[in-house]
């Protein structure tokens, strides 16, 4: 059953972990996929990965690569976009960088960096894209936040502020928007296996486990299968929330 067939969706950060693994659930359920990245490497192999798990001839698969945080750039972009594609029906917000310090070592570049990728980034898709979601009367809006947006990390105030922030974003653009058929939606990874936990070493790891009842980190698929869940019609009355998939880390 292809949940999103003749569906559009735009996907930021959707190059590499989380955001590779939305991009390609939702292709395999038949949506066409925008992904949004800044690795032109990265960018060509989820290309390749999102045309062998095409399920339509009619499905569309492309990259853009830019700053998401960049106004100026991310406008025109969505403009041209929404010339070739007549709408888009789902945007994925999962663009988001670390830069991790303690508050007394923290520079302002640190902060600022951290915020305009994972913050004003959401702003700017939104604001680009919710006046053609509102005119077609259907959208579903949908920001990878972080288990951190709620319980706090030490060394992660600037991320740990910009996925709150997040968090209080969606809830006051899902109640202006609700009325014409637009959800707003968060989902709150804890810690899942990418690239970014690899690092880890056998010591740091096990004291994260530690914090997890399940007693192990999730999967890219994990968040994906959340994300196809409120992108879908199953979710058509659900708005305002934040779903947490952690393990049970934040109970």
């Amino acid at each position: 059953m292809q949940l999103l067939d003749k569906k559009t969706a735009i996907v930021t950060g959707g190059t590499a972990g989380i955001g590779k693994e939305i991009a390609l659930h939702f292709a395999r359920h038949g949506a066409n996929v925008i992904v949004f990245g800044t690795n032109s490497e990265r960018a060509a192999q989820v290309l390749q990965e999102l045309e062998e798990v095409r399920r339509s001839s009619e499905q569309k698969f492309v990259t853009e690569l830019g700053n998401v945080g960049d106004k100026k750039w991310v406008e025109p972009t969505i403009e041209k976009l929404l010339a070739d594609y007549g709408k888009i029906d789902i945007l994925v917000n999962n663009a988001g960088i670390t830069r991790d310090a303690l508050l007394m070592k923290m520079t302002m570049d640190e902060w600022q960096a951290v915020l305009e990728t994972n913050l004003n980034s959401i702003f700017n898709f939104c604001q680009a894209l919710i006046r053609p979601m509102l005119k077609a009367r259907s959208g579903k809006i949908i920001n990878i936040s972080s288990v951190v947006g709620l319980i706090g990390n030490a060394g992660q105030t600037n991320y740990a502020a910009s996925k709150a922030g997040m968090i209080g974003f969606s809830k006051a653009l899902a109640k202006e928007v609700a009325s014409r058929n637009i959800s707003v939606n968060c989902i709150a990874p804890g810690f899942i296996q990418t690239p970014m936990t690899d690092v880890l070493n056998d010591k740091q790891k096990e004291t994260l486990l530690q914090t997890i009842p399940m007693g192990r980190f999730g999967q890219t698929r994990n968040i994906a299968d959340t994300a196809l869940f409120l992108a879908c019609p199953m979710s058509d009355y659900i708005t305002g929330q934040v779903i947490v998939v952690d393990g049970g880390m934040a109970m």
